[in-house]
């Protein structure tokens, strides 16, 4: 599945996509943000505050228990404020 950063989201994890095989364990977008903070200290960092992560699945906003089987793109994103 295609992940999508955005924000300081990617300028902690430095990409602003990429294409990832997770662990047939990770059913949900919040197991899906513990996966990858454990990947290294850029994606620790990005979601040491996995409750202020907004996640989109094929660019429908969903919450942290939504399965992400079958998601062909995630993305991630901290919360927006309005101007």
């Amino acid at each position: 599945m295609k992940l999508k950063y955005f924000a300081w989201v990617r300028e902690r994890i430095g990409k602003t996509e990429e294409i990832v095989e997770p662990p047939p364990e990770v059913r949900t977008v919040g197991e899906l943000i513990g996966w990858l903070a454990s990947r290294d200290d850029g994606y620790a960092h990005a979601f040491e505050k996995p409750t202020v992560i907004r996640a989109a699945i094929d660019h429908a906003h969903v919450k942290q228990d939504a399965a992400i089987v079958g998601a062909r793109e995630i993305a991630f994103f901290p919360p927006m404020t309005g101007g």
